[in-house]
């Protein structure tokens, strides 16, 4: 029997795998690892660069002449053009630009269709700084250019800050140049918030390395404030000049007859922080100087001043002030300040002579008037009536008030005037506000006597109100009068007075016309004598009696004295009048007017003795303030008339009554009330009873103080 087989025995053998090759372990290169693939990367650059480079050295760039254009007025959001040669490459690490003809346009709100334009710019840039956006130029040259600097009116956008227009404008910064040669520049500038306007030539500028051999010249015109000006200097330091170093400047302005020279040295050229200058001006009116800087000044007469200025903060500081304007000196220190965004003045000024001439201006007079003619051009401003007025009429400024606020202290050694010594004046001035106060305002007069003043004008209301409080201390008579003939030797009497009034109005004359108070002249008990008062007690007989006796300049003896007018809507009433001598008891009634300057007093004396010859009629004072007139009731009384016109009527109030003096059978008055000051329905004899020379009421009231075409009905 065949033996049978399983299936895997009839199955091919399959043949032995051959044996695995050993594994080959290549080294890995080093252009596989990311370093290198960093370092070929870098290859790659750098040879793009060069590449780059070389291509723009060789063609200057020029082909990136219109994407230039395109690149910067996309970046700037202005239109830029280069109607010329066009280069932008590096030479060889700086960027080299040149273009011939380019304009940079202007935002649209500027005055003006460009911020540049130029025929040449030729500069090299280190690029490593523009990388992080300092432009430090090595070279500059440029040729017939013109820059447009403008502010718009609301101040918060400028033509130099590019990029959004609706980004707030940047202060100007000027690059860093080491080099340059500039030639044909021409500068305008606008700030219509300031009121600021000026166009400015530069002269040329050339320099080598890091040498400039000459001054840099400039000069233009413009207006400020809506004043004109014209302005010439010198940038005497243009070697740190160009790399915004130190930068001395030499200055020469004019506007109107106002001239202004500056040597002065600032931290750059565009920084005035830290700024110091010594600054000379002159001029014909210091307040048209002030106006400038919208402060407002009396009026003066012709001044040069010298000061040395320092800017520090927000603080202009002027030091070691000196000058004069008119024939008064001025020294002392200023500063201008902006606190809150207000304008301040800040002043500790002195004067060691102030001549009176030059305090008209301060109220109101015409300063060139009073240089030409002196106190005579106190009597001519100008006036509808058919005289001249002496109340100054020029109105307070008060639009300009409002801009700015003031502390000043002022101090005067003497006051040179012709017949009344004054000296140690102090002024304290204060405006806050509109609100403007004299306060205090201290003087000595003829060296013992002391006058003191509080004085406010509140400008604050429509119409402005104005308060005097003016009060002299006892004053010797005969110093206080000496310049007018009266004899210190022999006076022994006294005076003390007090002016407190009030009135509205922007002028010293409205303020006065419109005025409401009170005006009192006391005069305690002394003696009286001047060598015109020998005619003051006119009779023949006892004038004849002295003579033969030789006791003819004997003083005269005040018992006691009052000269007061009541004043109401600018009328003075004489309230009372009323003067007691050894001899004589002496009244007038009337009074004078601030509204027309009208003058209308009736003088009458009673003698407390008799004497067959006493002149008993009375005597007026007519007339105005600039033009006085005597109206003589009785021929008798030509010599006493001629007395007081020796002594001054209105300069002299108390030595003019005294020359109508007359004896008679008075009753003497009682000196409590007179001294008081009350007025005259106080007023009442030793006895009691009224004073007849007084009248009623009436007699003193406004309408004698009114002035009449006739004089008591006769002239």
């Amino acid at each position: 029997m065949a033996t049978t087989l399983p299936p895997e025995a009839d199955a091919p053998v399959p043949a032995p795998s051959p044996a695995p090759l050993p594994t080959r372990h290549r080294t890995p290169s080093r252009w596989d690892a990311p370093l290198g693939i960093g370092l070929s990367i870098l290859a790659c650059l750098i040879g793009l660069i060069l590449l780059a480079w070389a291509i723009l050295f060789v063609t200057k760039g020029r082909f990136l002449k219109h994407r230039f254009e395109s690149i910067a007025s996309s970046l700037s959001q202005r239109r830029i053009r280069v109607a010329g040669d066009f280069q932008l490459y590096f030479d060889p690490i700086n960027i080299k630009f040149v273009a011939d003809g380019i304009t940079v346009s202007n935002p649209d709100w500027a005055t003006k269709p460009n911020f540049l334009t130029a025929d040449h710019v030729d500069t090299r840039i280190s690029t490593f700084r523009a990388i992080f956006g300092d432009y430090h130029a090595r070279w500059l040259n440029l040729a017939n250019a013109a820059v447009d600097m403008e502010w718009d009116r609301s101040r918060t956008h400028n033509s130099w800050t590019f990029g959004d227009p609706n980004k707030k404008g940047k202060p100007f910064r000027m690059p860093v140049i080491e080099r340059a040669a500039v030639t044909g520049t021409t500068l305008r500038y606008r700030d219509p918030k300031l009121q600021i306007a000026t166009d400015q030539r530069f002269g040329t500028l050339n320099s080598t390395g890091r040498h400039i051999d000459n001054a840099i010249g400039f000069a233009g015109s413009g207006d400020y404030q809506g004043h004109a000006f014209s302005n010439s200097g010198k940038l005497m330091s243009p070697n740190t000049t160009v790399t915004l170093g130190r930068t001395q400047v030499e200055l020469h302005a004019d506007t109107g007859r106002t001239h202004l020279d500056l040597d002065g040295m600032m931290p750059t050229l565009t920084t005035i922080d830290g700024a110091t200058a010594d600054l000379a001006v002159r001029g014909p009116n210091a307040r048209l100087l002030f106006d400038l800087l919208h402060v407002v000044i009396p009026d003066t007469r012709a001044y040069h001043f010298r000061s040395h200025l320092e800017k520090v903060g927000g603080d202009y500081r002027f030091t070691k002030l000196s000058g004069a304007f008119g024939d008064s000196d001025l020294a002392g220190s200023m500063t201008i300040s902006l606190p809150d965004n207000r304008l301040k003045l800040d002043a500790n000024i002195a004067s060691h002579k102030l001549d009176i001439i030059d305090i008209g201006p301060f109220i109101g007079y015409d300063p060139q008037a009073l240089a030409t003619k002196g106190a005579a051009a106190a009597a001519t401003t100008v006036s509808k009536a058919d005289h001249p007025r002496i109340l100054p009429d020029a109105p307070l400024r008060i639009d300009a008030m409002k801009a700015f606020d003031a502390h000043v202290l002022y101090k005067v050694d003497r006051i040179r005037a012709p017949h009344v010594p004054v000296s140690n004046v102090a002024l304290t001035l204060d405006l806050d506000h509109n609100m403007l106060k004299l306060s205090p305002l201290t003087m000595d007069v003829v060296g013992t006597g002391h006058l003191a003043a509080d004085i406010t004008l509140n400008a604050r209301v429509p119409a402005v109100y104005t308060t005097y409080d003016i009060r002299l201390s006892p004053t010797p008579l005969g110093a206080l009068m000496g310049g007018f003939g009266l004899k210190d030797a022999g006076t022994t009497g006294t005076v003390r007075a007090r002016i407190n009034m009030s009135g509205t109005g922007d002028s010293v004359r409205k303020s006065l016309a419109t005025a409401n108070g009170r005006i009192a002249i006391v005069l305690p008990a002394g003696t009286f004598w001047t060598s015109y008062a020998q005619l003051s007690e006119f009779d023949i007989g006892l004038f004849l009696q002295k003579l033969l006796q030789k006791q003819l300049k004997q003083p005269i003896k005040i018992n006691c004295g009052l000269v007061a007018f009541t004043v109401r809507n600018g009328v003075a009433a004489a309230d009372p009048i009323l003067i007691d001598t050894d001899k004589n008891l002496m009244a007038a009634k009337g009074g004078f007017s601030f509204i027309d300057e009208s003058l209308n007093l009736q003088f009458r004396a009673d003698g407390k003795k008799f004497s067959a010859f006493s002149g008993q009629s009375p005597v007026g004072i007519g007339g105005y303030f600039s033009a006085p007139a005597l109206h003589i009731v009785s021929p008798q009384l030509v010599e006493r008339v001629g007395a007081a016109v020796a002594l001054g009527v209105v300069a002299t109030p108390v030595a003019a009554i005294l020359a109508f003096v007359d004896p008679g059978d008075a009753k003497s008055a009682a000196c409590g009330p007179v001294l008081s000051a009350k007025p005259a329905a106080a007023q009442m004899s030793t006895k009691g009873k009224p004073i007849k020379l007084l009248g009623d009421k009436s007699a003193n009231g406004e309408q004698g103080a009114k002035p009449k075409k006739k004089f008591l009905g006769i002239f």
